[in-house]
């Protein structure tokens, strides 16, 4: 590209100059312009003036260049600016000079236009006026963004610190809260002893006071030995009462260390439910940075790159009630859509599993349960939002699903299966009870019925095991007896002779877990939850399930509700604060996003294992940080009471 330097001097001052060269395409012709004294030859331009351009010229051979040096040529060219058809004109040769550089024979040919348009002169010169404004401009711009996504990184990293700060808070107040809890238990337990050898003492006190009063009635009798009798009595008594007073002091120093200790719990408690609030919205912002824009599908862990495009379908359903319950309705209106427009289908039911990014099936099974979950999404969908859009989906989901349903009223695991799951039972009846409430089509009734008579004659058929995984299988799986309570009731289920209580307490009996977990953070903590299975059963020991959990918090809050609404407080208090204490221990579990799109948003890990067996024919996810969907989710619906096997207004 020329500079300036290399035009004559008298020449620099009429010249704009270009920050880019373009193609011209120029003749050699007669002054006269009636004969061609070249072939087409090429040149560019750089340089461009109102009256001429300066044309640059490589390799230029001996006999053109005489021409020029002799003005016995003048130049004929097509100028090709971009975005514009070649302009066309006639110049005359105003100076020449040839420049020594390689490649040789290269030379500057200033040109004055002898025939030219005046739009096409306008438009060489506007076109190079706003390059020249434009450079500055695209330079500046340059800067700003830099200037904008060094700021952005600088926020984001702030951010992730910042979001990585709360989750560390959380952890660290429910540790001091857990330290303060067990300070009270032994408080108690040592305030319950006292009082026991208060008591004691007492006792004591009370039988020697009336043996002396005995000894009284028989002092006219035996006056000196009853006196002496009677003297070691009442130092007897006089020890007690001082050993009783000092057990009375320990007491009310312990009731003070008590009161000290619980002004702190309550401070921390405070402290605590802020910071479990503020972890739980970012819970729901990790739930939102991750759709993909495109297919509007959300990848079902975030962590483990085995599985890392995957978006299980049962997770989209969760991620579409999320949605729908903060009313995002564009964002579950997305999934909805896929699924409605895009998704392929076997037999017209859904594949368990599809790719984030290109949509095609990811996983080439279809069973009953996360379809019958992609139908209850649409009608939660629809009640809240009042989009009627997703209706027909769910009517045709409920079609393929009765389908399945056999004689005996219960719902087959899939097309191309022959048994039959509790869980997608209990699906199927929130499911077609949902759809009865929202239509009062007696079809949907008697689906629903049948599928509760099949559940009694083969889940709740065993009072040993109150809820059995499947037909002919008596495996225990946690969220069978959560989603007994959340699909079908407590009212319904004393209704067919069964005992919810038994049915929470025979959960927490043998799936309750108290675990160490190592955090992402190097730090270990105990967190108390609730296993895929009874830990007796299985060589891994004992994992807690984050979504599991969560299931089991929402059971003992419908439990909670079910006896405050008949007024028996007590018990309706103790269902209460167990869905709180488990709600608060996955509290522990909390990690931040590990991937960058997720700017360190909270999530919830799978369970305190990786690559642990379920027990239930899968292993837990990879990684020790991976976020899970359904995890997260249900963390999310036990926190704000949401039962998303009933549909509310």
């Amino acid at each position: 590209m020329i500079s300036a330097k290399d035009l004559p001097a008298t020449e620099k001052r009429k010249y704009l100059r270009l920050d880019s060269v373009f193609p011209v395409q120029f003749r050699l012709i007669s002054p006269d312009g009636r004969q061609d004294l070249s072939l087409p030859l090429q040149g560019f331009t750089s340089n461009i003036s109102r009256g001429g351009i300066c044309l640059e010229v490589n390799n230029f051979a001996f006999e053109h260049a005489r021409l020029v040096r002799e003005r016995k040529a003048r130049v004929a060219f097509e100028l090709e600016l971009p975005l514009h058809k070649p302009i066309k004109a006639v110049a005359r040769i105003v100076w020449e000079k040839e420049v020594i550089s390689s490649p040789p024979n290269k030379y500057l040919i200033g040109l004055s236009y002898d025939e030219i348009s005046p739009e096409d002169n306008y438009r060489i010169i506007r076109f190079a006026r706003t390059r020249k404004l434009l450079l500055p401009l695209a330079a500046a711009m340059i800067i700003l963004l830099g200037i904008g996504f060094g700021l952005n990184a600088y926020l984001n990293v702030r951010l992730i610190r910042g979001n990585k700060a709360l989750v560390g808070q959380l952890v660290h107040i429910l540790q001091e809260s857990s330290i303060a809890k067990q300070k009270i238990k032994n408080i108690s337990k040592d305030k319950e002893e006292l009082q026991k050898k208060i008591g004691a003492l007492e006792l004591r006190i009370k039988s020697v006071e009336d043996e002396k009063a005995r000894l009284g009635e028989e002092m006219q009798s035996e006056q000196q030995a009853a006196a002496r009798k009677a003297g070691e009595l009442g130092s007897l008594i006089d020890g007690l009462k001082r050993d009783r007073s000092v057990l009375q002091e320990e007491l009310i120093s312990l009731q003070q260390k008590e009161n000290v200790v619980t002004e702190e719990l309550l401070r921390l408690d405070k402290r605590q439910a802020s910071l479990e609030k503020a972890n739980i919205d970012k819970m729901y912002q990790w739930l939102k940075v991750h759709q993909n824009p495109r297919t509007g599908l959300v990848a079902s862990f975030e962590g483990d790159n085995s599985v890392t495009d995957l978006a299980f379908t049962y997770d989209q359903a969760l991620v579409v009630l999320a949605y729908t319950y903060f009313g995002d309705f564009e964002r579950a209106r997305k999934i909805l859509d896929f699924y409605s427009r895009r998704a392929k289908r076997q037999d017209g039911l859904f594949f368990n599993a599809y790719y984030v990014k290109d949509s095609n099936p990811g996983e080439y099974a279809v069973h009953s349960g996360p379809n019958i979950w992609v139908g209850i999404a649409c009608l939660h969908y629809s009640r809240k939002s009042g989009d009627q859009a997703f209706l027909n989906l769910a009517e045709e989901i409920a079609r393929r699903v009765m389908n399945l349903q056999d004689k005996d009223g219960g719902i087959k695991g899939g097309p191309d299966t022959g048994w039959y799951s509790t869980e997608h039972n209990l699906d199927a009846y929130a499911f077609f009870n949902m759809l009865y409430q929202a239509g009062g089509r007696q079809e949907y009734r008697k689906a629903r019925d049948r599928t509760l008579e099949w559940l009694t004659q083969h889940v709740y058929d065993r009072p040993e095991i109150p809820v059995k995984r499947g037909k002919g299988d008596s495996t225990i799986a946690t969220d069978t007896y959560a989603w007994s309570i959340a699909a079908i009731g407590p009212e319904k289920l004393e209704g067919i002779g069964m005992q919810p209580d038994r049915i929470l307490e025979f959960a927490e009996h043998n799936c309750g877990i108290v675990v160490s977990y190592a955090r992402p953070d190097g730090q270990t903590v105990k967190v108390k939850g609730f296993d895929f299975a009874p830990q007796r059963n299985l060589s891994r020991g004992g994992i807690v399930s984050s979504e599991w959990t969560a299931q089991m918090v929402i059971a003992f809050k419908i439990m909670a509700d079910f006896y405050y609404r008949k007024e028996m407080v007590a018990k309706a208090r103790t269902y209460s604060l167990k869905a709180d204490e488990y709600l608060s221990q996955l509290g522990n579990m909390i990690i931040s996003s590990p991937s960058p799109s997720g700017q360190g948003e909270t999530c919830l890990p799978y369970a305190t294992q990786a690559n642990a067996d379920t027990g239930h024919g899968w292993m837990t996810p990879q990684g020790g940080s991976t976020g899970s969907v359904a995890g997260t989710a249900y963390t999310v619906f036990a926190y704000y009471s949401y039962n998303p096997l009933e549909l509310k207004d």
